[in-house]
């Protein structure tokens, strides 16, 4: 029976200085390269790995179902599956796939919360401006005109820029080609012509580096006591949803966003259709007049 499996972790026969945990980790980081994931989704499962053999001693049916509640108690379902698929990923690595964790299932919302307001989005690029702060101001626009997520925004560049698009991988390796809008692409290509930059990474630190995902969120929330904004839209998926939102209502066409956020599938895509609980009560409001 499965459930009486036990699975030592591998022997470090040729460091013995390492632990058999830090061998098992070190290869399955190699395994995560080979398979050219995302950075991040590497950190990540590292880190649920990690997690899971600071707790137990080998792999076994058993500590597994120990492991799921364990994080069952203390994390969001979201979470939690996002830990269990790390640990799918490593069991696939070693061939354990007999012993695959099932996910739980996460109750999806039928509409969208925490999504920042147009109103709010012209106030904070003129913020901005008058700040003198074009890295941000173009940071900003870019991601709610082109829908592009944080981890995609901070990778392009001055070519991109130039020739109007850039192509990139989403989730489950899958290219798509994002414009970027005429008005946004000439007015980024005056900034850096200024900055006499024509290539290499347009976003670029003090310090002459590539902007990070993390230092986005750590400025958008510098952002929101300096210039009075709500806390809550104010993250870097809020510009991606408010792209989307705007898409839908003026071109309607489902399947071409779902295309252009890289969703893979459509039902993801759906939830721009409904309306928030406060969009609801407004136009109940208006429309009830009986």
């Amino acid at each position: 029976m499965t459930e009486q499996k036990n699975y030592p972790l591998p022997a470090a026969a040729n460091s013995p200085a390492a632990s058999a945990a830090e061998v098992l980790l070190a290869d399955f980081q190699t395994y995560l390269e080979r398979r050219q994931l995302a950075e991040s989704t590497i950190h990540s499962y590292m880190y649920g790995v990690s997690q899971f053999l600071t707790l137990y001693q080998s792999i076994s049916f058993n500590n597994l179902k120990l492991y799921k509640c364990y994080l069952l108690e203390h994390y969001k379902p979201q979470t939690v599956n996002l830990r269990i698929r790390a640990m799918n990923c490593l069991l696939e690595s070693l061939r354990l796939t007999e012993l695959r964790m099932s996910m739980v299932h996460v109750q999806q919302k039928s509409f969208l919360e925490n999504v920042i307001s147009q109103a709010d989005y012209e106030y904070l690029k003129r913020c901005l401006l008058r700040d003198g702060n074009q890295l941000y101001y173009f940071i900003i626009r870019i991601m709610a005109t082109t829908g592009m997520r944080v981890s995609e925004v901070v990778q392009l560049r001055a070519e991109d820029v130039r020739r109007g698009y850039v192509d990139l991988y989403s989730k489950g390796n899958k290219f798509r080609r994002v414009y970027i809008p005429i008005r946004v692409r000439k007015d980024c290509m005056t900034w850096l012509a200024r900055e006499k930059r024509r290539t290499g990474f347009v976003f670029l630190n003090r310090y002459g580096d590539p902007v990070t995902p993390a230092g986005i969120r750590g400025q958008l929330r510098k952002f929101e006591a300096r210039y009075g904004l709500d806390a809550a839209v104010l993250h870097p998926h809020s510009f991606r949803h408010l792209f989307a939102r705007n898409f839908i209502e003026i071109c309607g066409d489902l399947s071409m966003l779902s295309d252009i956020l890289g969703h893979e599938n459509i039902e993801t895509t759906r939830i721009y259709l409904h309306r928030s609980p406060s969009e609801q009560k407004q136009l109940v409001n208006q429309i009830v007049n009986w």
